[in-house]
C-alpha cells in the first residue's frame, strides 16, 4: 500500500546498483521522491545531483519524513552526509570501521542520529521504499519508540496540504477544551481517539503535557486532558496533517501507549 504523505519534507538514501559503482550511496533532501529517484536517474540536466549524473541507475532504499520545515530537513541531511563534523554528533565520535561497508555504515550513522538531540524528539517516520535492502538497526542506534519504522512506496501529496491551510473559516471555529478560547482548524490537534472530541490548540496542549517537565519545549507524550488516554505527541502531529489517515498504521495499535 502506498502511503500518501502530506507537508512532505524528507532525506533519504539512495543505493547505486550500476555494477561499476555498486555500493556507493548518496545523501539528500526532497518534498518529493518519486521525482527526485528520476532525476537523479536521468541525470545533471534533468535536476539530478552533480555526484550522482551518470554513475546510476539509482534506487532510494531509505526515506525519513516528518520534519516541521525544509530547514530542519535540510540541518538533518548534511549531518547526516558529514557525521564527523556535525556539533550534535561529534560527541559519538562515528568513524567508519575498515571492514564496514558504507551502506552498513551509513545506516548505523542514521539509527545514532535518531537518537540525539534535537531530531530524537520530532515526530519523525523511517521508512523502507525497498524491502530487499531493509536491515535491522542494532541495539545502541535502533530509533527510538515514538518514531515508526514503515516500508513501501510514499507520496508527496503537496496540493492537499496547501489546500488545507487555506479552509479555515469563521464557521471552523470551536473551543479549546484547555484554555476555552476559540480556536480555529489551521491551529486545532484533535485526540486520536475516534469516540473523543477533545480539540486543544497546540501550544495548550503542549504546555498540558510538559507540566511536569520545565525542561524540553517539544513533548513526547501525555495523556488527553478529555479522554485520559496516554498517546504520543507525534501521533497527534501525524493525525493532525493527515499522516495517520493515510498510512497503513494500526491506529489502535502499537502506536498508542
Amino acid at each position: 500500500m502506498e502511503n500518501v504523505i502530506e507537508n512532505f519534507f524528507g532525506c533519504y538514501l539512495l543505493y547505486n546498483i550500476n555494477i561499476k559503482y555498486k555500493g556507493k550511496v548518496y545523501i539528500g533532501f526532497t518534498n518529493d521522491p518519486n521525482k527526485r529517484i528520476i532525476q537523479h536517474n536521468k541525470g545533471i540536466d534533468f535536476g539530478g545531483a552533480k555526484k550522482t549524473n551518470n554513475k546510476g541507475p539509482w534506487e532510494m532504499v531509505l526515506i525519513v519524513f516528518g520534519f516541521p520545515n525544509k530547514i530542519s530537513a535540510l540541518k538533518f541531511e548534511w549531518a547526516w552526509q558529514n557525521p564527523l563534523n556535525s556539533r550534535a554528533l561529534k560527541v559519538l565520535n562515528l568513524v567508519k570501521n575498515k571492514r564496514e561497508k558504507l551502506y552498513d555504515y551509513n545506516i548505523r550513522v542514521f539509527g545514532h542520529m535518531l537518537n540525539q538531540p534535537p531530531w530524537k524528539r520530532l515526530p519523525l517516520n523511517v521508512c523502507w521504499l525497498k524491502e530487499n535492502y531493509k536491515v535491522e538497526f542494532d541495539s545502541n542506534s535502533a530509533p527510538p519508540l515514538h518514531i515508526p519504522i514503515i516500508q513501501g512506496p510514499v507520496i508527496s501529496n503537496k496540493q492537499n496540504f496547501k489546500d488545507s491551510l487555506n479552509i479555515s473559516s469563521h464557521s471552523d471555529l470551536v473551543l479549546c477544551f484547555l484554555c476555552k478560547q476559540k480556536i480555529s482548524s489551521d491551529n486545532k490537534v484533535e485526540c486520536i481517539i475516534p469516540d473523543c472530541d477533545c480539540v486543544n490548540h497546540l501550544t495548550c496542549l503542549s504546555t498540558y503535557f510538559l507540566k511536569n517537565n520545565e525542561i524540553e519545549i517539544i513533548p513526547i507524550e501525555g495523556s488527553c486532558p478529555s479522554c485520559k488516554t496516554s498517546m504520543l505527541w507525534g501521533d497527534l502531529i501525524r493525525f493532525k496533517f493527515g499522516y495517520l489517515r493515510n498510512i497503513n498504521f494500526d491506529i489502535d495499535g502499537p502506536l498508542i501507549k
